[in-house]
């Protein structure tokens, strides 16, 4: 995997630009961070043209008022530390396309956006970011606290898994590895179990050796720079892994919940994955990390920038 050298954080003058700074903060000072955008996306001004004929300075005395908002925000916060370009970018348009735009053409590593929970929002910018952005996304839901402890990572073994897993392992590496990783399989039992003549207690205990089999193979491929990593297994009852997923790491008291997207390829980069979906439009409560190797979407940009 690789450091977030670039950081582009999402900021739109609600109580949430608090938290989202905070959690830039944290991942600044472990990434060797050396630029950050703090952007805000106006939305589409519908201002009559003989407004702005009589007053030609009025875009511009609001964006510059936005920028003096946020600068003002966020220099506290990075006053101790040093090597960190810090620029403000206020524009006009679609929030998803413009924060599309910033990241390609700046090359970044990682973009965060907020989830709001109380305040006014939908929380669409996410899911199109999560499909389309050619690099991880960080969603952080209004009042959570930046901290590593221990993470979640669903797994079903697959190499968009392996990437999240990896992902996790260089996290709690550079926090100097002592965060627990809890490595979950949500699995589930087939409707037609009962024509191999086991009872449904017995194909679940089938289920779930097999499950423990492929974990044992799936971590043989994988450099765990010697950090605890705790495979669980959780039946899934309601045939929505997700729900398994979220209850899981509020249980174990998670700080986080890291997610490999699962296009890994330009012709398949739109897709994320069905879990990946559901958890970023059902989990408000933790922060979401959606990893995807750095620039994977290259050559669909002229395509998604048309959506």
């Amino acid at each position: 995997m690789y450091l977030i050298k670039k950081l582009i954080v999402c900021l739109d003058q609600t109580p949430l630009d608090q938290t989202l700074i905070e959690h830039a903060v944290f991942i600044a000072k472990v990434n060797q961070t050396k630029k950050i955008y703090f952007a805000n996306i106006i939305k589409n001004l519908s201002i009559p043209k003989e407004v702005l004929e009589e007053f030609p300075n009025l875009i511009e005395n609001m964006i510059n008022e936005r920028k003096e908002a946020m600068e003002k925000l966020v220099s506290d916060h990075f006053k101790d530390l040093k090597g960190i370009s810090i620029s403000f970018v206020v524009k006009e348009g679609n929030l998803s396309k413009k924060i599309l735009k910033l990241a390609e053409e700046k090359s970044a590593d990682m973009i965060i956006i907020g989830r709001k929970v109380d305040l006014p929002g939908t929380g669409v910018a996410s899911q199109r970011l999560a499909r389309r952005a050619s690099c991880s996304l960080l969603i952080v839901p209004e009042g959570s606290r930046p901290r590593i402890n221990r993470l979640l990572v669903p797994s079903d073994f697959s190499d968009y898994s392996k990437d999240a897993l990896e992902e996790a392992i260089m996290i709690v590496a550079k926090h100097g590895g002592k965060a627990e990783i809890v490595c979950q399989n949500v699995f589930s039992v087939p409707t037609g179990y009962h024509f191999t003549g086991k009872s449904y207690e017995e194909f679940t205990e089938i289920m779930k050796m097999h499950a423990e089999i492929n974990f044992k193979k799936f971590i043989r491929k994988i450099d765990t720079k010697g950090i605890k990593i705790t495979p669980i297994y959780t039946k899934d009852d309601d045939d929505d892994p997700v729900q398994e997923i979220v209850a899981k790491a509020l249980e174990i008291d998670a700080d986080g919940i890291i997610i490999g997207a699962k296009g890994r390829t330009a012709a398949t980069a739109l897709f994320i994955g069905s879990m990946a979906e559901r958890l970023i439009q059902y989990n408000d409560s933790l922060p979401l990390l959606v990893t995807r190797p750095k620039g994977k979407n290259a050559g669909i940009l002229d395509y998604i920038l048309e959506i």
